[in-house]
């Protein structure tokens, strides 16, 4: 091959490095059926009024470059999460507990597969909420319809425009939520025991 030749495939590699993040599409939306996962059934669904609280744990570079169950790629340095019945792409607001840290998540994965946890964020959502060091630390999850604007930044892998901390009384509330729900599953597991 000419030099020249040579010098023109290069300069291409080069600028193909230098594109950017991938840009993911919000269409077309995923639901799919009811699916099995280590015995437990799930049943995905467009529930626009979505609201839980529970905890929530992280992953990162361990799974990078692995598709996700949207057919994305997963990238730990992107706003990302994953959740059992969601759409894919879907939108939610996380509040860390902990911290009062909230921030808009773009689900495009499926998981986590416990019954301990309620969503599965990605190393970076997991650092803008404060919650890395903790492993597991108690959510609320609400979905949301983000603007445009923040749904391509979260496309684009840059976050949302940033959310106000949730205030103390907030989290007070959302912390009761968490216990009675504990209780309840508690009284439940019990009850199906007799």
């Amino acid at each position: 091959m000419p030099s020249r030749n040579k010098l023109a495939l290069a300069a291409l590699i080069g600028l193909a490095g230098c594109a950017g993040p991938r840009i993911y599409s919000d269409t077309p939306v995923k639901l799919g059926g009811p699916y099995q996962v280590r015995g437990r059934w799930y049943v995905p669904a467009d529930d626009r009024t979505y609201s839980a609280v529970g905890y929530a744990s992280w992953y990162g570079h361990e799974h990078g470059g692995n598709n996700t169950a949207s057919g994305e790629r997963f990238e730990a340095k992107r706003i990302s999460a994953a959740h059992t019945t969601l759409p894919l792409p879907s939108y939610v607001e996380v509040t860390c507990l902990d911290t009062g840290r909230r921030m808009i998540v773009r689900v495009n994965d499926r998981g986590p597969f416990s019954s301990q946890r309620l969503i599965d964020l990605s190393q970076a959502a997991a650092d803008r909420l404060g919650m890395r060091r903790a492993g597991t630390t108690p959510v609320a999850v609400q979905r949301v319809f983000p603007s445009e604007a923040d749904r391509r930044r979260l496309r684009a892998g840059r976050p949302a425009s940033e959310l106000p901390d949730a205030r103390a009384d907030e989290i007070a509330a959302l912390r009761a939520r968490l216990t009675n729900s504990a209780t309840a599953s508690a009284s439940l597991s019990q009850m199906s025991q007799y």
